[in-house]
């Protein structure tokens, strides 16, 4: 029996291990079960090419728990190491520039990982375990050996009688961490790292109903018999051919994926591609709704089937963060740790490629099947909004399938409804101008006096709409959008045959003075306007300028610099000159009949913009009722 110290430079490789590896613990399985992944296929590509003359077999990963032994075994029937691949791999630590490593994370505290890089995965087992056994045959005609160690650089390496080709590790379960020694524990550990590993894992046995036997009767108990309990699907749909995968394999994956998710994902984007970096998996447009934070995360990053983490940040661009799905590459750079990503060119060309994928799946869904498009977009706008504001490159493709809706629910593409518009909503200045609504039923009265112009009203009203909208006024040339609210129509677009008024110079001041003595209120900022003398005598419109920027802050940006949050709300109260009631306001002689119709038309300004609540709209209601008798 050979003793010896591994070779890591420094005595303390373990205590270190134990305290600064990782804030995880549990990632030890990951590791095991990973090398015995790697083990278990370098033999069959051994095997393959004749270097190896063994039967590959159907293998399996087996972890067996002994909970009164205080024991976890990981079991692979892989290539096995001989006595001197032991020492070199277990006992000589290909640990480079030791020293300089410790001293750079001995103060990083949990997060400085020293895992995968370093070839130190086996090692993990030593944060839960106080005694590590490796018992192992090589596939080569050796003997088979027996290492132990006890966390200390000491060890120790005898013969051993295993018979059987592979590695079998023994952990014995240190007193602080027992938790490993919960089946329910490891299960969980086993379906988040291991789901998907390419070899199949067993953990223990269940029972599996069999079909009853014929002539049967149907009281009698259906036979059972116990079976392998495989944790892991090893051949999941993002390792396959997109062309060996029909809608249903997907959609099957969707639910493997996330089986709490009742929902149908609404269509998928394969990604495969090999140079010039190895990347493949699924995405999913899943239904989404305005609130972008809390549908984040939930693409998982794998690497050759290995979960790593869900915070794909870095590597999916932001705005897809809020789809689903697999990402899987062996080229991503990951910390030692495999916990985070390492700043890399190769990872801002994955970044731009699924970009890409993304925007031509798109544009061919488009293409293929608007209809099916136009009705998917409230579901998926927000994700397209959001890559529009955030990529360049994204932007310029959008062009082709972003759709701007209209209140009557048609969906134009950007070149259709400047074409449709051009005619009708080009101003004196040959400026295009759109108009939109944020909300159908608030703003209802407004769409409708435009909609009796003969203008076009689009929706939109993602939470995200007033950032895209500055930004499509910057990139496009003549381009201005105003809310059907901020100021009365003949304002929002300016023709050349402005209306003239009916009163007098001296009426107007005479007016202004009669409405600013009544309408205290310093929220609002009277216009007088020579408008149709059929169009509303009192409209209140929001300044576009100051409430885009107010939106704008709420969702991050824009308006901050301003100072805008704290801003109280402004509006205008435009008084339409050529209306025959404020000819009425204008010629009453009394006072109080005066202040009653300022006050009542001012109400039904308010009601109609949705600002009239509470104790004012209890006040307006019995007021009308009055003046009703």
């Amino acid at each position: 029996m050979a003793t010896g110290k591994i070779n890591v430079s420094v005595d303390n490789i373990f205590p270190l291990i134990k305290k600064f590896l990782y804030s995880d613990h549990e990632i030890f399985l990951r590791e095991l079960i990973s090398n015995a992944t790697d083990a278990t296929l370098k033999l069959k590509h051994l095997t393959s090419i004749g270097e190896a003359k063994v039967e590959y077999g159907n293998p399996l990963i087996e972890v067996k728990l002994d909970k009164k032994g205080k024991k976890l075994h990981i079991i692979d029937h892989g290539i096995g190491m001989t006595e001197e691949e032991v020492k070199k791999y277990i006992n000589e630590v290909a640990f480079s520039g030791a020293e300089e490593f410790l001293d750079k994370y001995k103060d990083a505290g949990k997060d400085a990982g020293i895992i995968g890089h370093f070839g130190l995965g086996f090692y993990s087992s030593f944060m839960v375990a106080d005694k590590v056994e490796i018992i192992t045959r090589s596939y080569k005609e050796e003997p088979a050996v027996h290492w132990s160690c006890d966390g200390s650089p000491e060890f120790s390496l005898k013969k051993s009688k295993k018979e059987e080709r592979g590695t079998e590790i023994i952990l014995h379960i240190a007193e602080d961490s027992t938790e490993f020694l919960e089946e329910h524990r490891i299960e969980e550990l086993l379906n988040k790292y291991n789901k998907f590993m390419p070899i199949p894992i067993k953990f223990g046995t269940k029972t599996e109903t069999l079909p009853k036997p014929e002539g049967a009767k149907e009281e009698d108990p259906a036979p059972t018999k116990e079976v392998d309990n495989i944790i892991n699907n090893p051949n999941p749909a993002w390792t396959k051919q997109p062309a060996d995968l029909k809608d249903e394999d997907y959609k099957s994956f969707y639910r493997e994926l996330y089986p709490m998710q009742f929902e149908e994902p609404l269509f998928h984007i394969h990604l495969n591609v090999d140079y010039p970096f190895n990347l493949t998996g699924i995405l999913y447009f899943p239904k989404l709704t305005n609130d972008l934070n809390i549908q984040k995360d939930r693409i998982q990053l794998y690497q050759n089937q290995v979960y790593v983490t869900d915070n794909v940040e870095g590597i999916v661009p932001e705005f897809l963060t809020m789809l689903r799905g697999v990402i899987d590459s062996p080229d991503i750079p990951l910390n030692v740790s495999r916990s985070y990503l390492q700043a890399d060119g190769a990872v801002k060309k994955i970044a731009t490629y699924i970009t890409r994928k993304v925007a031509d799946k798109l544009n061919s869904l488009f293409k293929n099947n608007r209809e099916e498009f136009e009705a998917k977009w409230n579901d998926i706008k927000i994700v397209i909004e959001y890559g529009m504001l955030s990529e360049d490159k994204f932007f310029e493709k959008a062009d082709n399938f972003a759709l701007y809706p209209t209140v009557d629910g048609k969906y134009y593409t950007y070149a259709e409804l400047k074409e449709a518009l051009k005619a009708n909503q080009t101003d004196k200045d040959d400026k295009l101008i759109v108009l939109y609504a944020s909300d159908k039923e608030a703003q209802h009265s407004y769409i409708e006096a435009a909609k009796n112009k003969g203008y076009e009203v689009l929706l939109m009203d993602s939470p995200i709409i007033a950032h895209l909208m500055q930004k499509l006024e910057s990139s496009k040339e003549n381009l201005s959008f105003a809310r059907v609210d901020a100021d009365h129509l003949d304002n929002l677009i300016k023709k050349e045959d402005t209306q003239i008024s009916k009163l007098s110079d001296e009426e107007k001041d005479r007016l202004k003075a009669n409405l600013e003595e009544v309408i205290t209120d310093k929220g609002y900022t009277i216009q007088l306007e020579a408008m149709d003398s059929d169009a509303s005598p009192f409209i209140i419109t929001e300044p576009e300028f100051m409430r885009r920027m107010k939106e704008m802050q709420k969702t991050g940006g824009g308006g901050g610099m301003f100072g805008m949050g704290n801003m109280p709300e402004m509006y205008n109260l435009i008084v339409n000159t050529n209306h025959e009631l404020i000819g009425e306001i204008l010629t009453t002689k009394t006072a109080k009949k005066r202040e009653r119709l300022i006050n009542q038309s001012l109400d039904l300004a308010r009601l109609s913009k949705g600002l009239l609540k509470g104790e004012e709209l209890t006040n307006f209601i019995k007021r009308s009722y009055e003046m009703v008798k």
